[in-house]
């Protein structure tokens, strides 16, 4: 997909980091990488992505509300990256310093199988 020479808007499928604090309970906390699930034309006029936390925590290899979308880079560079399907946020990414992350887009199966679990939880028809 082609970005505009505009300011930078996070795109559907696209992984961005976000400031998850503050935090209650078992939610995520500090910076983040998030899979943006709503689209531009949703994410520029309300300054919101909806979307899903993501992690490199191993222990979710076998969580099944996890789907592995590639590789981390950096500091944790090697370790698979997990989307957080049970996790679903709306996120102020302005506020929360939303910024592009180096994983990009999650690749299309990888997506479709986020959508595919999400679903299977939200039961949305």
């Amino acid at each position: 997909m082609t970005r505009s020479a505009g300011p930078w808007i996070p795109e559907r499928q696209e992984v961005i980091w976000l400031d998850c604090n503050p935090q209650a309970g078992r939610e995520m906390r500090d910076v983040h990488p998030f899979l943006v699930l709503s689209p531009r034309a949703f994410n520029e006029p309300t300054a919101l992505v909806i979307g899903l936390t993501m992690t490199t925590a191993a222990y979710n290899a076998s969580n099944p509300f996890a789907v592995a979308a590639g590789v981390a880079g950096g500091r944790k560079a090697g370790a698979t990256s997990y989307v957080l399907c049970h996790q679903p946020k709306s996120f102020d990414w302005k506020m929360r310093g939303g910024k592009p992350h180096p994983l990009g887009r999650v690749p299309d199966a990888a997506f479709a199988q986020v959508l595919l679990v999400l679903g299977q939880i939200m039961q949305l028809g």
